[in-house]
């Protein structure tokens, strides 16, 4: 089974920390890897149409944000950037079984590095 999953949320998606599926708001399941991964590009270049600051990676893992997006963290006593993520999984884990890869790294600009060191 192959997943299709959109977030939002404190974390890029690769992140995996626990609880990382409480920031899923949109779920698509397919049986067929390349009819998943048609679906992941045409989400992928929605969402790089919303948001003007990206990185992607190799293993179908993507984060979107705009700088401006941010979330006070009380632990953390400052501002979180928002990301909104998208993740092409198969069985809830990265894909492993595609070997062509590497047009998927992509990246706009460089992350915020504020993290809130509490949840991990």
């Amino acid at each position: 089974m192959y997943r299709v999953v959109e977030m939002s949320g404190d974390n890029e998606p690769w992140w995996f920390f626990e609880n990382w599926r409480h920031d899923i708001i949109a779920k698509y399941e397919f049986e067929n890897f390349y009819d998943a991964l048609r679906f992941y590009k045409q989400e992928w270049e929605r969402m790089a149409k919303l948001y003007p600051e990206f990185k992607s990676q190799k293993d179908f893992l993507a984060a979107f944000w705009v700088k401006s997006e941010t979330r006070w963290c009380v632990e953390c006593d400052e501002d979180l950037q928002q990301y909104h993520g998208l993740a092409l999984l198969e069985d809830w884990a990265p894909v492993k079984s595609f070997q062509n890869r590497l047009p998927y790294a992509k990246k706009s600009g460089f992350n915020p590095d504020k993290i809130c060191h509490y949840k991990r």
